[in-house]
């Protein structure tokens, strides 16, 4: 995972640090909520009770909040992005050595992944293509 951070992911992320005193380095931008990316193990401790901690970074950064577990290689790519596309689901996922195809169930889960102008479509191909080092297509 070669993830690259701009000035705007390092605020988030010193910002999500400070607040939830757990330090990551993964952070994603999709469809308008920001979405830290922790060990699995820290998911809870880093929402806080009753989800406090989520709702103060939302609070201050006025975007919606995730927190899932970093994917750990290869074998988590469907985990990752069904977590990250949640609640849209896919039909199924062909993982090949150089891409990672989604087959979706039908028309509108296949526009609503693709977002207007493609955009959401270009934010999760950009997320895997960080974290995965793959290219995602959209059938």
């Amino acid at each position: 995972m070669n993830n690259i951070l701009d000035m705007q992911d390092i605020r988030h992320l010193n910002l999500f640090s400070q607040i939830t005193k757990i330090n990551t380095r993964f952070c994603v931008n999709y469809n308008g909520t920001l979405i830290f990316c922790v060990p699995k193990s820290l998911v809870k401790t880093s929402l806080g009770e009753n989800g406090r901690n989520i709702k103060r970074i939302s609070e201050i950064l006025n975007k919606k909040i995730r927190v899932i577990p970093i994917p750990r290689g290869n074998e988590d790519i469907k985990m990752f992005i069904e977590e990250v596309i949640k609640p849209l689901t896919f039909k199924n996922m062909e993982i090949k050595k150089e891409e990672v195809i989604i087959n979706s169930s039908n028309i509108q889960n296949k526009a609503a992944l693709m977002g207007r102008e493609k955009k959401r479509l270009s934010e999760l191909q950009k997320a895997v293509r960080e974290y995965f080092n793959k290219e995602l297509k959209i059938l």
